[in-house]
């Protein structure tokens, strides 16, 4: 048992011994070598500990002279700081005397700046947005350097700066009154940018190469409008491009592009025909078939109508036209009594009548229909408009309106193909009853001849 406690110690010391000393040997040791390499690893410690405690107190001494001098920084700081705070409150005192010596004589030139920032602020987005600007681009600047200047500061405005402000007043009045030609990027319909030459009608507007131009307000770019006015518009482009100093038609926007971007927005002929839907190419079917009848039948008649007044005027009698055939009765049956060549008469004039009347009671079903399909289509659209009222209620009145507009083109398809398709009949039908009544008219005097004679 004991040999077993001092194994253990022996154990105990060597691990000891380990820890202490990495570099002692590591090789069996009997007791005198283990006490010997305590004693050793001891000495060792207490040198070391003597070395950190000389080092410490060096440290010490070092550390206490680094906190007498923060002590003394921080002495002189706060003497600093009291003396920074005495010259702020006397700044801030002698700041608001000299404050209210400036405003005292200021006096009305304070209300005058502040008019000036004020002018030169709504001068600046004036001249953003004016046309003039595409030929004079960023001249608005110095107005908006000068109005933020003013508002963010007391600084006065110099006398330059202040005439700056009439110059580009004058400027804008003068030229208004001008017509300018000048070559500058054009962003066309495509995307494109080529070089163009410009024309600028004073501040409302510029075309180029035919076309209405706008300027981009914010980019200083000056684009072609994506969608022209009419063509009578673009007509007097021309005549304002290649003017010298005569006087010239033109279409001129006092507005600047208000009335111009709502000529634009105005639909053409072919948008307001595809408005009317299905019921309006119907309707727009029958009156040009309508048409070309009433046409032909009027070419037709105009034709019979000269041939049966030279046959009124000659004695030979002519199978060429109605007014002959029916004379032609006459030769044909010489001998027949009165009532017979009557019934002959008549029966060769209800022959004529059929080509006579062709095609007119079609053009009149034509001229009555329209109006009512026209009528139709407009019922179905409003039937459309209420339905979408319905649905997104009236918050926004261009779609009712836009939707009522759509239903009226019906209407107006039907009446303008119903108008000239019931004068086209009137005048048909007024054409061939003088016809029919002239081969009346003849018949009765071939019959009364007739019965003259054989009396």
């Amino acid at each position: 048992m004991l040999k077993k406690s001092v194994a253990a110690v022996f154990m105990l010391a060597l691990m000891l011994v380990t820890n202490i000393s990495s570099a002692a040997p590591q090789q069996p040791l009997n007791l005198d070598q283990l006490l010997q390499q305590l004693q050793q690893g001891k000495f060792a410690q207490s040198q070391e500990n003597q070395q950190r405690e000389a080092r410490f107190k060096a440290e010490a001494a070092a550390q206490e002279r680094l906190l007498r001098e923060a002590m003394a920084e921080r002495e002189q700081l706060e003497h600093l700081s009291e003396r920074l705070e005495r010259q702020f409150e006397a700044n801030e005192s002698e700041l608001a005397s000299l404050t209210d010596a400036l405003t005292q004589r200021m006096g009305s030139l304070r209300e005058l700046f502040g008019v000036l920032q004020q002018v030169s602020s709504d001068t600046a987005s004036k001249l953003q947005s004016s046309l003039i600007s595409a030929e004079y681009p960023a001249r608005h600047e110095p107005l908006v350097q000068l109005a933020e200047k003013m508002g963010r500061s007391s600084t006065l405005a110099s006398m330059a700066e202040i005439e700056s402000v009439w110059l580009a007043l004058l400027q804008e009045m003068t030229e208004s009154g001008k017509i300018s030609q000048f070559t500058r990027q054009v962003t066309l319909a495509s995307g494109e940018q080529v070089a163009r030459q410009v024309t600028r009608v004073g501040a409302f507007n510029l075309v180029a190469d035919g076309k209405y131009l706008e300027l981009i307000p914010g980019t200083d770019t000056v684009a072609e409008l994506v969608r022209q006015p009419s063509q009578r518009y673009l007509a007097t482009i021309r005549h304002i491009e290649l003017a010298d100093s005569e006087i010239v038609e033109f279409a001129l926007d006092p507005t600047g592009g208000a009335i111009l971007g709502l000529l634009v927005q105005a639909p053409d002929l072919s948008e307001r025909i595809e408005q009317g839907g299905t019921v309006g190419y119907i309707i727009l079917t029958l009156g040009l078939l309508g048409l070309v009848l009433a046409l032909n039948r009027l070419v037709s008649l105009t034709r019979i109508n000269g041939k049966v007044k030279r046959q009124m005027n000659s004695t030979k009698v002519s199978i060429d036209n109605p007014l002959g055939r029916v004379m032609a009765v006459k030769d044909n049956y010489p001998n027949v009594d009165t009532e017979t060549l009557e019934l002959k008469l008549s029966e060769a004039i209800l022959h004529e009548m059929p080509a006579l009347q062709r095609h007119l009671t079609f053009i009149k079903i034509i001229s009555v229909v329209a109006p009512l399909m026209g009528l139709l289509g407009t019922v179905t659209g409003m039937i459309n408009t209420f339905q979408a009222i319905t649905l997104f209620g009236t918050g926004d009145p261009k779609l009712m309106a836009g939707g009522i507009s759509q239903a009226l083109v019906t209407t107006v398809q039907g009446l303008v193909v119903a108008i000239p398709l019931t004068l086209l009949f009137a005048t048909l039908n007024t054409r061939s009853r003088n016809i029919i009544h002239i081969l009346q008219e003849q018949a009765s005097g071939i019959i009364a001849e007739r019965s003259e004679r054989e009396q």
